[in-house]
């Protein structure tokens, strides 16, 4: 095991990879070595590291910029401190120190011949962070693949480093139920041929591409792809032909899935970038054919979209969201939150949002679409947005949902009679 006593100090803030990349064995001797360093703030984003979150040590501050994968624990426990921010400003946050980043924790692919590692499936984040660190402590794992599209860094400017061979953390898709086979054929008739798609990962992720292999020349800009994208390609759907940057190239920050995914990496036409490029609103400006696809707990009957927390109790985050949401909305495509229309028996239509504040707008929302069908809020009234939302909500809900509406509407009636009388 490494000793990073010598590395750190107490007040520092580090910082490491996410999903797959997440260098494990560093992260272990940060959690046996803290009580000696002293206090210490760490930045993650989505970890599967159960040590990590089951009973952290007192001096480790966790922070993060949601409460994704084993993060809802910490965050349960109160032991998570959420810094709600757009995936684009994480960059800036990072060169501002407004965010842990005096030391990195980083997993890497081995050295070529000229001694240049990459960050492998990992360069989001990290690779707009790096530059900031005044120390950079590497996992050199041989089962790491190379990638292309980010910066490499020499073996030689880094401060420490361990050899490992371990295989990478997995996270294979889980089949798609049928309720969500239902959403992904209603996304489905939202897309066309030459169109470029952002979505995420997971079952209902999983699903949506799935349906999409019947198309022709497709494009990919996201932020994370999983298995699926493997099928979207080998159905000869996914070409970037018609992208307007980037052309025949599949963009992405990272990748999170199985052996074959990670297996296949170097042979596909893929390049990995960093934050500041897979979510940047000048670059997605570019993107005059942008599907952004994203999920969501909850959804009003305005359109405003909640996809951050469960009662006080963080689950989600803004992350690429509002980014990808805003950038297809408002460039020429098509911005389409895609959810079950209920969770555990609850409609997700709602009159208001659970959470509160919105984490996107709805004037950044075209469609919303659960198995019920497809609301199109393009254009619409407020009248028009609610009704369009109950027709999608869960049979078993409309009925309060159209009440709930109604007394919201005859109480804004009333209002404006009394500011006209006044």
């Amino acid at each position: 095991m490494i000793d990073l006593r010598p590395l750190l100090a107490a007040g520092d803030g580090v910082f490491w990879n996410q999903t797959c990349a997440e260098p494990t064995p560093l992260v272990d001797a940060l959690l046996d070595q803290v009580a000696e360093i002293g206090d210490i703030r760490a930045f993650v984003g989505m970890t599967l590291h159960r040590r990590l979150t089951q009973d952290p040590p007192q001096q480790l501050h966790v922070v993060s910029y949601g409460g994704l994968g084993e993060l809802r624990r910490l965050a349960r426990s109160g032991r998570l401190e959420v810094v709600p921010a757009h995936y684009s400003a994480l960059a800036g946050l990072f060169a501002a120190r407004r965010l842990p980043g005096d030391v990195a924790l980083i997993q890497v692919s081995p050295p070529d011949s000229g001694g240049w590692c990459t960050l492998g499936l990992g360069v989001d984040y990290i690779a707009d962070a790096l530059p900031h660190a005044r120390a950079v402590i590497a996992e050199i794992n041989a089962q790491m693949p190379a990638t292309a599209g980010a910066p490499r860094i020499h073996v030689d400017s880094l401060t420490a480093s361990i050899r490992t061979d371990r295989p990478l953390v997995q996270a294979p898709e889980p089949a798609a139920s049928e309720v969500e086979q239902r959403i992904a054929a209603h996304v489905a008739g939202l897309v066309q041929d030459g169109d470029t798609v952002q979505i995420g990962v997971g079952a209902l992720p999983g699903a949506i591409l799935d349906g999409l292999t019947g198309h022709r020349d497709l494009g990919l800009h996201t932020g994370l792809i999983g298995d699926s994208v493997l099928r979207l390609f080998d159905s000869g759907a996914l070409t970037g032909a018609r992208k307007e940057i980037d052309t025949g190239l599949m963009i992405t920050g990272a990748a999170f899935g199985g052996p074959e995914l990670y297996g296949r990496i170097g042979g596909l036409p893929i390049e990995f970038r960093p934050s500041s490029y897979t979510h940047s609103p000048q670059v997605l400006g570019r993107l005059r054919s942008l599907v952004a696809v994203n999920s969501a707990l909850e959804v009003d009957l305005n359109g405003d979209v909640g996809a951050e927390r469960v009662g006080e109790h963080w689950v989600g985050a803004i992350g690429g969201q509002v980014d990808f949401s805003r950038a297809a909305a408002h460039g020429g495509g098509r911005s389409v939150i895609a959810l079950r229309s209920t969770i555990r028996d609850a409609s997700t239509i709602r009159a208001t949002l659970a959470q509160g504040a919105p984490t996107t707008v709805a004037a950044d929302i075209d469609h919303v679409v659960t198995e019920h069908g497809v609301a199109d809020l393009r254009g619409r009234t407020a009248e028009q947005r609610a009704e369009q939302l109950i027709a999608i909500a869960a049979p078993e809900h409309r009925r309060e949902l159209s009440e709930a509406w109604a007394a919201t509407a005859a109480g804004g009636t009333s209002r404006r009679t009394k500011e006209t009388a006044s």
